[in-house]
This record gives C-alpha cells, sequence and structure tokens, in this order.
C-alpha cells in the first residue's frame, strides 16, 4: 500500500511544480510560497482535528520535537529554494534537478538511519542522478519569445548603447 501512497505523492508533486510554476509567473517567489505555506497550515491542521488527534500533541518527546522543527525548518528552505528556481527556470528542468533529493535521501538514509544499500539501490539512485543530471542541463529548445532574439538579448533597445533615440 505504501508503494500506492508513494506513487501518488509523486503524482500531486509534479502537479504542484507545474500550478506553481504557472503561478509565480507574475508573483515573487517567497510571497507565492507564503501563500501556499499558509493552506498547507489549513489543510495539516483541519486533518488533524478531522482525525482527533490534537490529545496526541502533549504526548511528543523532545527529541521528535526537534527532528520536527529541523524537518520544518528544512521543508520551508527547500521549498523557498525551489520557488527561486522555479521563478528563473524552466519547470521541466527545475524539477528533475530538485528530485535529485531522491539520490541524497537514500546516501542519508543509509548514513544516518543504518539502512543498507544494495547494489540495485545504489544503481537505481546513480541512473536517478544521471537522468536528472540529463534533463536538467540538456539545450532547452527554442521558445517562440525567444526567437527575435540574437545572442539571447532582443534585437534593441536592451542597454543604453543599444537603443534607438527618441524623435
Amino acid at each position: 500500500m505504501w508503494v500506492v501512497f508513494a506513487l501518488l505523492a509523486a503524482l500531486v508533486s509534479a502537479t504542484v511544480v507545474t500550478l506553481s510554476k504557472a503561478g509565480i509567473k507574475n508573483v515573487p517567489p517567497s510571497l507565492a510560497f507564503a501563500i501556499q505555506a499558509v493552506l498547507i497550515i489549513i489543510v495539516s491542521w483541519g486533518t488533524v482535528l478531522w482525525e482527533n488527534l490534537l490529545p496526541d500533541l502533549g504526548k511528543i518527546e523532545r527529541k521528535s520535537w526537534m527532528f520536527l522543527i529541523a524537518a520544518g525548518i528544512l521543508t520551508a528552505a527547500s521549498s523557498l529554494l525551489s520557488f527561486r528556481a522555479l521563478s528563473i527556470g524552466d519547470a521541466s528542468r527545475v524539477s528533475p534537478l530538485t528530485n535529485v533529493a531522491l539520490v541524497f535521501s537514500v546516501t542519508l538514509a543509509a548514513i544516518f538511519l543504518k539502512e543498507k544499500l544494495t547494489w540495485q539501490v545504489m544503481l537505481g539512485a546513480g541512473l536517478m542522478a544521471s537522468g536528472a543530471l540529463l534533463i536538467a542541463f540538456a539545450k532547452p529548445t527554442e521558445k517562440p519569445e525567444d526567437a527575435s532574439k540574437k545572442n539571447g538579448r532582443p534585437e534593441t533597445g536592451t542597454t543604453i548603447y543599444e537603443s534607438k533615440p527618441a524623435a
């Protein structure tokens, strides 16, 4: 059953990347993340209330609190960095590169959680990293709006030296 949830999470994550890229077109990345974060808070605490888990809040051990707080801070940092990358790059190139996190997860799980690495896991991680890097650094296709540019710059009016004088 965990496989189904993991695949659904991947599908939802891919959809989030696409929607986020579309949403940050005219919105600063930090503001876009803040808007999503508010919705995450509403949904997550709504789920806690729905499942009647609020009484369990006091049962969480100090060590677990520390791990959860650190993970929360890093999740926010990861999201802010991802939003910044999406605001600059193409979603189809940013997303595979951010998903190199899968390789980092395997490595960190082996080091800190003492999970065993088999040759299949190492080969799979290597293939995932190779594929992500291949996609991320592939030469992008030229967009229609880029067709009028020469050497990556619009033909006129880009600097004070190239601008046409006003009549």
